[in-house]
């Protein structure tokens, strides 16, 4: 415990760590800085979702926070597609579950269109969860390009 707040005090003193566009802004993020691969993306965004620093990082604009930052839907989807891939990949396969009914209620996906989407997810699931889609953002791409390619769902565009 000793040793995680002395790093979250020295990553108090530094505010030119920017966030990471997957694990987002907080301790986590600084910890593993400038490492790769999805091993340290998981670690980071589980550290920054179970420490609850993100939001001490947020309100004192430390961390690499940003107090006065705007929340982009792409950057919402990242961040919840990036805690919560197993569950996602999990429920997309079958077509339904709680967290992909999550993801399309942040996608702003009407009630009425969420069969279309839950379908979308489980037939190209082996697109959108593709070996080389190593990050939530390569995810969250291919998830819009099947997306695009369907009359009802590419209304439903990220901004």
């Amino acid at each position: 415990m000793k040793k995680i707040l002395a790093i979250a005090l020295l990553a108090t003193a530094s505010s030119v760590a920017l966030a990471d566009n997957d694990a987002g802004c907080g301790l986590g993020s600084m910890v593993w800085a400038g490492q790769s691969g999805v091993a340290p993306k998981i670690l980071a965004a589980t550290t920054n979702g179970t420490s609850a620093n993100q939001t001490f990082g947020i309100t004192s604009g430390t961390l690499g926070c940003q107090a006065d930052g705007v929340i982009t839907s792409t950057a919402r989807l990242s961040m919840f597609m990036g805690t919560n891939s197993e569950r996602l990949a999990r429920d997309m396969s079958a077509g339904h579950g709680e967290s992909l009914d999550v993801l399309a209620n942040l996608m702003n996906i009407k009630t009425e269109d969420k069969g279309a989407f839950f379908q979308a997810a489980k037939v190209n699931f082996g697109k959108i969860f593709a070996p080389e889609n190593q990050t939530a953002g390569q995810v969250l791409a291919a998830l819009q390009q099947v997306m695009a390619k369907d009359a009802v769902l590419a209304a439903y565009q990220a901004s």
